[in-house]
């Protein structure tokens, strides 16, 4: 994973990819990564809510599999769904075949068109293959809320100093995340509304 900001070679790896939306437009895309899972997703569900903003949910297909209840919520409430292979498979570790069925067999739970590869790497093989039928949607700005070296504020902070116009910021609903983000999140979507910016989802 990429601290904070993806480095410039990587926009170059992957040219087709999603990585800023619209530097003029004073919005960001939020996103969520690994879940749906009960100890984390209802609450970022009721935070999103709250603040009456829209994300995209990047799930893991064996998650949807499983909490089939908490992928509908999703939809029911507006959210966008990505696709974040089957079981968090590391495209590094595997072949374009045994990748791309994962992806598949993803997709027959999760039917999306956007797709974000699990640590952000992929062999070109498998982006190629991924580019001609998905949108691929990497990021701007990881809070990395899933670290155990990092506090809520340190998230909160995260979101501050890296986020632009036009930021993909992605968070997780995960386990690792979810004690710190109980108080980052609320933060951070407070901040980023007091800034100015819009809550969107992708075209």
């Amino acid at each position: 994973m990429i601290i904070e900001q993806p480095a410039a070679y990587l926009r170059w790896l992957y040219p087709k990819a999603y990585w800023r939306m619209d530097r003029h437009e004073k919005a960001v895309y939020l996103t969520f990564d690994d879940g749906p899972i009960p100890e984390a997703t209802p609450f970022i569900l009721d935070t999103l809510n709250a603040f009456d903003a829209k994300a995209t949910f990047f799930m893991v297909g064996d998650n949807v599999r499983k909490y089939p209840e908490l992928y509908q919520r999703i939809i029911d409430e507006g959210h966008q769904t990505g696709n974040h292979t089957h079981n968090h498979l590391g495209g590094l570790r595997h072949t374009i075949r045994e990748y791309s069925y994962n992806v598949e067999k993803a997709n027959a739970y999760i039917h999306s068109r956007y797709v974000r590869p699990p640590h952000g790497w992929m062999r070109m093989g498998q982006y190629a293959w991924l580019s001609r039928k998905y949108k691929v949607v990497m990021w701007d700005v990881v809070t990395r809320d899933y670290s155990k070296w990092m506090t809520a504020e340190d998230v909160v902070n995260n979101v501050k100093r890296y986020t632009r116009n036009g930021s993909i910021i992605t968070f997780h609903d995960s386990l690792k995340s979810i004690d710190k983000l109980r108080t980052a999140l609320p933060e951070s979507l407070r901040w980023l509304q007091s800034e100015g910016y819009a809550f969107k989802i992708f075209p």
